[in-house]
């Protein structure tokens, strides 16, 4: 396979256009690229249209390259013709193994041999979905968090005939548009931001379930606590901040018995039974006072804008101090 280690990626193919390839279609026109979209849905371009004309909004807030714009956008029915041009193609197409098995290798052998071939597959692993590929090793995840046109994380995920260049390539490039990429070095189920996720999720099921707290007091516990923190760093920072004048050295020293402890009573479930299911619907039910899901993402969008510009702000200042000191 012929590679080109620093081709510029500037023609971009999105194939499916649901929510998250939308997403990504207005995040790609806002950084000036060319995209070609893809989806055999009913109202697929139109509905990809509104999504996209609805996020210019938020993605001005957050600002917009001088090259970007909703007019570099095409949508054509034949995914061949899609990704023929493309430097990068995201994939997002459901999430059926047999499907994206089809999927990959039509694309790989549609696609220019010196692309990546990206998914945004948040459960299959890659070398599932490369094994019927020519080029498997131009093929890697690249898992958003939704919304990926304002949350900044890509999970970025080898399959097993995966070359390290096209890993090295994906990075440059998500880094290059804004995003927060981490390399996944090995492959998980649910790589590693949905395990997190899960992890912290099954606890609070668990806590529910045993009435050791509400629906509503659940989201409390989390949002207005840890939570607040996670949004500014990650847990082992924050414990380095925990330790006090002796840092994660102190902590480790000090406090990882309690926290051990802890681990040993965490909830064991390992399935919603029916009841539970019944009491989380009710209590969201309740926890969202008549908003519809519109005004949820909304109010969850202005607030994560307002965080990404506080953000924005420090690690610019973090990064001038640098300079200064380094000067």
């Amino acid at each position: 396979m012929a590679t080109t280690k620093n081709r510029e990626i500037r023609n971009v193919a999105i194939v499916g256009t649901g929510v998250i390839g939308a997403s990504w279609a207005a995040l790609y026109l806002a950084r000036g690229l060319n995209v070609v979209a893809t989806d055999p849905g009913p109202n697929a371009e139109a509905n990809l249209r509104r999504y996209i004309d609805a996020a210019w909004k938020d993605l001005t807030a957050i600002g917009i390259s001088p090259n970007g714009s909703r007019d570099h956008l095409r949508f054509t029915l034949d995914m061949k013709e899609a990704v023929a041009g493309a430097d990068l193609v995201q994939e997002n197409g459901p999430e059926r193994k047999d499907f994206k098995v089809k999927l990959f290798a039509d694309m790989d052998a549609a696609a220019p041999k010196d692309s990546i071939i990206a998914s945004s597959s948040s459960g299959l692993t890659m070398s599932v979905m490369q094994s019927a590929c020519k080029y498997p090793e131009r093929c890697v995840i690249g898992h958003p968090f939704n919304p990926p046109h304002i949350v900044p994380l890509v999970e970025v995920v080898a399959g097993a005939k995966t070359s390290p260049e096209t890993v090295e390539r994906a990075i440059s490039f998500y880094t290059s548009i804004g995003k927060k990429p981490i390399h996944v070095r090995k492959e998980v189920v649910g790589h590693v931001a949905n395990r997190l996720q899960a992890a912290l999720y099954r606890e609070v099921v668990y806590l529910i379930e045993q009435g050791v707290l509400d629906v509503a007091d659940s989201d409390t516990a989390v949002c207005w606590g840890p939570g607040l923190r996670w949004g500014l760093m990650g847990p082992n920072l924050l414990f380095h901040l925990g330790g006090g004048p002796g840092g994660i050295q102190h902590f480790m020293e000090q406090f990882t018995g309690p926290l051990a402890t802890w681990w040993k009573d965490l909830g064991t479930i390992t399935e919603f039974s029916p009841e539970v299911k019944q009491t989380i619907i009710e209590g969201v039910s309740k926890e969202a006072n008549g908003r519809s899901i519109t005004e949820l993402e909304r109010e969850r969008d202005s607030m994560l804008l307002e965080l990404l510009a506080t953000r924005s702000k420090d690690e610019k200042a973090t990064h001038a101090g640098a300079e200064t000191a380094a000067d």
